[in-house]
C-alpha cells in the first residue's frame, strides 16, 4: 500500500461560526500531497503485477505526481505526459521523482492523446488519471477510512474534476452501507465538466477550460458518473475561482497546509459558501490537497481573479 491513513481533524471556530460539525478528513496529508496516490498508486501496483515494466500516465499535475512517486517506489520508469498550463511547481515534483515529463496540449485531453500513443508505441502501463476500476477502488478507501474515525455524516463534500475521486467516494459509501448519504461535488466555473453531465442527464463535454484550478480541467468526466446520477443523491455547485482561492488561503490560516484551488473549490462551502450546507449538521469534507501550487501562486490567484471579479 502506498498510500497512508490520514487524520480527520475539526476546527472548533469553523464549527461555531456554522453551528455544523465539519471532519475535515486531511489527505493534503499524503505523501504526494493529495488523494491521488491512493487510486494512482493501487493502479500502478496493479500494472507492475501485470507484469508491466514502465509506466505512461496524462496528468494536470497531480495524478502524474501520485504515477511518478508510485513508479519510483515500485522501481519502474514513469512517463507522464501533461498539458501546457501545468504548473512549473508540479513539473518540478514529478521530475523530483525521476519521472520523464514531456509538455503536450493546451489541456489534458490533448495531453491525454498522445500518452496513450506512447502507450501503443511501447507496450507500457497505462495510468488513466481518473477513469479505471482499480483506480475508483483506491479511492474508496478513503470512506472506509473516515467510517472508522467518524459516525455517518449528514452530507459528503467532494471537489470533482475528472471523476475519480467522485466515483471512488460513491462507490465507498455504498460499500459501507452509506448509499443515503448525499454527495456536494463542486466545480469551479471554467470547469464544470460535471455540472455538464449532471444538467444533462448524459455524458457532455464542455468546450474549454478557462480555471485556474487546472487539475479540474477535464473536459469531460468519466462516463461511470451517469449511472451514478440515478443511483445515488448527489447535488452538483458550481463556485468562483476567487471564492476558491480565497478558501485555500483561509484554510491555510486555519490548518497550516497548502492546498491547490481545484481543492479549494469543495473548501469554499465553509467559508464563502457556506449556504450550500444548509441543512446538513454533520458533514464529511474531503480535504483533496493538490501539490500544484504554492503560497506565493496562490497569493498571485488571489490578485488576478480579485481583479476581474
Amino acid at each position: 500500500m502506498l498510500h497512508l491513513k490520514t487524520p480527520i481533524f475539526q476546527h472548533p471556530a469553523i464549527n461555531a461560526r456554522l453551528n455544523q460539525t465539519v471532519h475535515f478528513k486531511m489527505d493534503c496529508y499524503q505523501p504526494v500531497g493529495s488523494f491521488k496516490i491512493r487510486g494512482i498508486g493501487a493502479l500502478c501496483q496493479h500494472m507492475q503485477a501485470e507484469g508491466k515494466s514502465r509506466l505512461v500516465s496524462s496528468s494536470g499535475g497531480n495524478a502524474g505526481y501520485a504515477a511518478a512517486y508510485a513508479g519510483k517506489q515500485l522501481g519502474l520508469p514513469v512517463t507522464v505526459v501533461v498539458p501546457e498550463t501545468t504548473t512549473d511547481t508540479a513539473i518540478n515534483r514529478m521530475r523530483e521523482q525521476k519521472a520523464e515529463v514531456i509538455i503536450h496540449g493546451e489541456n489534458w485531453n490533448a495531453a491525454d492523446a498522445r500518452a496513450q500513443e506512447i502507450v501503443a508505441e511501447t507496450n507500457a502501463g497505462y495510468i488513466h488519471p481518473f477513469d479505471n476500476t482499480v483506480i475508483w477502488d483506491g479511492h474508496a478507501t478513503i470512506i472506509h477510512e473516515s467510517a472508522g474515525q467518524i459516525s455517518k455524516p449528514d452530507a459528503v463534500v467532494v471537489a470533482v474534476g475528472g471523476g475519480g475521486l467522485l466515483t471512488g467516494v460513491l462507490t465507498g459509501l455504498h460499500a459501507i452501507a452509506w448509499d443515503d448519504v448525499p454527495v456536494i461535488a463542486v466545480e469551479t466555473e471554467g470547469a464544470a465538466s460535471f455540472a455538464a453531465t449532471y444538467n444533462t442527464g448524459r455524458l457532455t463535454r464542455i468546450d474549454m477550460i478557462y480555471s485556474v484550478a487546472k487539475t479540474l480541467g477535464a473536459l469531460e468526466v468519466t462516463e461511470a458518473l451517469v449511472t451514478w446520477l440515478d443511483r445515488h443523491p448527489i447535488k452538483s455547485v458550481i463556485v468562483s475561482d476567487a471564492s476558491a482561492i480565497d478558501a485555500c488561503l483561509h484554510f491555510a490560516d486555519d490548518f497550516r497546509a497548502i492546498v491547490e484551488p481545484a481543492c479549494g473549490a469543495a473548501l469554499s462551502l465553509v467559508y464563502d459558501n457556506a449556504h450550500f450546507l444548509d441543512g446538513y449538521k454533520n458533514i464529511l469534507m474531503i480535504v483533496c490537497g493538490g501539490a500544484s501550487a504554492t503560497l506565493q501562486q496562490l497569493m498571485l490567484w488571489r490578485e488576478a481573479t480579485h481583479a476581474t471579479a
